[in-house]
């Protein structure tokens, strides 16, 4: 039996257990018609994921992230055979024991494209970036209101304000140093961001570590982890983009929004990668590097800058 988790000290406590996961896991299995599979637990992931044989994917969710269970059943459901990139087929979804809910879905088959970018060739590259602007403009063109009820975050300006509020805290306590801290509330209050933007479907972290590729030919084979889905402006789906797609790349970026037909201003996207649920801009500027002057506007062109 998987036991109830409502709060941090749980989840440390249970979800990276495996003598306390496993059996839960194998009789979730049994209840879904899959007793006896061999079950391989991914390392990846902010939640806990077996693959079940050679054809299922068991995500599971605990009370603390049930709504997130439910957002990638649905979204996943609704995605199925709809973008130009494979996504997961849901087998089923639902509520588990102890406010546990659960994801089973197809496999999907390739390499993370994470694990083995730099052994990508460049041509291959650009083309695996515009297959992935391509598959981006798909998804942001899907009707997203079947999913209304299910994903935030409802009204996209009262969001930005409530991000706007706690930006300088969230990123104080990722010790940001005072000299980007500071510039913050003038720099955001400076970006005219959409109050009542396009409602998209937004996968909302569009990060290498969420695509699979074939390495013979290097193409797209896979795209997944929809639980952190939302509804709003499409621009905030290329702060992922920028940051773990192209890395920095203007030349990248470019072939990116090329095939996804339109690009966006980088002040706007900095913006949104200060107002993103998960931001985190020491780790960014650790991962990517500050330019030689250290304000706002400089990092905004720095990285989502576009060379002509």
């Amino acid at each position: 039996m998987l036991p109830l988790v409502e709060t941090d000290e749980q989840w440390d406590a249970v979800v990276p257990d495996e003598s306390v996961m496993r059996p839960g896991v194998r009789e979730l299995c049994a209840r879904l018609g899959l007793a006896g599979a061999p079950l391989t637990r991914f390392a990846d992931g902010s939640q806990p994921v077996y693959a079940v044989g050679d054809e299922h994917v068991l995500k599971l969710f605990p009370a603390a992230a049930a709504g997130d269970g439910v957002a990638e059943g649905r979204v996943l459901s609704h995605l199925h055979g709809r973008l130009p990139v494979p996504t997961p087929r849901v087998r089923e979804f639902g509520a588990h024991e102890n406010g546990w809910r659960y994801v089973l879905m197809s496999r999907l088959r390739g390499e993370n494209l994470a694990h083995c970018w730099e052994r990508v060739p460049r041509a291959h590259r650009e083309r695996l970036v515009a297959e992935i602007g391509e598959a981006l403009a798909v998804l942001h063109s899907l009707d997203a209101g079947p999913l209304e009820d299910a994903l935030g975050p409802g009204d996209w300006g009262a969001f930005v304000d409530r991000q706007s509020v706690k930006a300088v805290e969230q990123q104080r306590a990722h010790a940001l140093p005072d000299v980007w801290l500071e510039q913050i509330p003038d720099f955001l209050a400076s970006v005219p961001l959409p109050r009542a933007p396009r409602r998209s479907l937004l996968h909302t972290e569009v990060m290498r570590q969420h695509f699979l590729v074939d390495p013979d030919g290097w193409r797209l084979t896979g795209l997944f982890d929809f639980e952190p889905a939302m509804i709003g402006d499409p621009a905030y789906d290329f702060v992922g983009v920028g940051l773990f797609v192209t890395g920095g790349n203007p030349e990248l970026l470019g072939l990116l929004g090329k095939a996804y037909g339109k690009t966006f201003e980088p002040s706007v996207l900095l913006a949104y990668t200060l107002l993103h649920v998960y931001s985190n801009l020491p780790w960014y500027l650790r991962e990517l590097g500050a330019p030689g002057r250290q304000t706002l506007p400089a990092l905004a062109e720095a990285w989502f800058g576009l060379r002509s």
